[in-house]
């Protein structure tokens, strides 16, 4: 109680971050990985909702997934950030672990079904084929831990992280049953566009959009020199069938690199948006 008067005479509030999905999932542990815990967490139910409560205003700043190590890039919310013109503040890199958990006196026999969401029953596959459980799917894996523990389902386990078990007074059973130990998922940090660059940036992500013509495309590649190409990321434009914007990460030592880079990049394509400098995740 003490603290908290503390931080109400400094003026202290603490930044709303959205995210999307439930307190307990990935995106939260991520946001707590890169803002701290002093944060107040504003769940949504799609990836376009995080990025209207920023945009609007509702939140401070929100955390979105673009690509993962094993199922690649999510196509979807390279348009997000292309639609709702938001600026990309810095990225954080997630190890997903995925955990069995259940009521603190339940025991591993006493399971009878799983209930997770879609892609995490998918990632324990091989765990999961050793048992005859019934899988359950569910909208959220820290939702499932929310499920079980309000419930009290003495005969369900959920799949999540160990962030959910704490929040939700589940005991974790088995850890890390996710059958690919090295799997990772980059977020990006959403903020209202103000153009500030970070004096220890390192790294951009933009989009560019060339001619349609033969060549266009090496052309604009081939301009860049001296300087990291990351992430190269094509995705249609719903407007012109067949026609693509190009998604590109550029890692660079100092931001005269990057500068030289861009100019040179504008003489090659029709089109630049860059959506953030920052510094990296990695």
């Amino acid at each position: 109680m003490i603290l908290v008067r503390i931080f109400f005479n400094l003026g202290f509030t603490m930044q709303k971050i959205a995210i999307q999905g439930y307190e307990g999932c990935f995106h939260h542990i991520a946001a707590i990985d890169y803002f701290g815990r002093d944060i107040e967490i504003l769940p949504c139910d799609t990836f376009r909702e995080v990025a209207t409560a920023v945009k609007c205003g509702k939140a401070d700043m929100g955390l979105m997934a673009i690509e993962n190590s094993i199922a690649g890039s999510i196509i979807p919310n390279y348009s997000i950030l292309q639609d709702e013109n938001l600026q990309v503040a810095g990225e954080v890199y997630q190890p997903i672990k995925q955990n069995l958990m259940v009521l603190p006196d339940v025991e591993l026999e006493d399971i009878r079904e799983v209930e997770s969401h879609s892609m995490a029953l998918l990632q324990c596959v091989d765990y999961l084929d050793a048992h005859s459980w019934k899988l359950i799917e569910s909208e959220d894996t820290a939702l499932s831990a929310k499920h079980i523990a309000e419930k009290g389902l003495r005969h369900t386990a959920a799949i999540a992280s160990e962030l959910a078990a704490e929040m939700y007074g589940l005991k974790i059973i088995a850890p890390e049953i996710n059958t690919i130990k090295s799997n990772y998922t980059r977020f990006v940090v959403l903020k209202r566009y103000d153009h500030n660059i970070a004096t220890d940036a390192n790294k951009a992500s933009l989009y560019f959009k060339t001619n349609h013509e033969e060549g266009s495309l090496l052309k604009a590649l081939s301009c860049l020199n001296g300087i990291n190409l990351s992430k190269l990321q094509s995705y249609p434009i719903p407007s012109e069938p067949w026609h693509y914007l190009f998604h590109i990460d550029l890692e660079f030592k100092c931001l005269d690199d990057y500068i030289r880079n861009l100019n040179s990049l504008h003489e090659a394509t029709e089109e630049i948006h860059v959506y953030g400098v920052y510094r990296s995740g990695k």
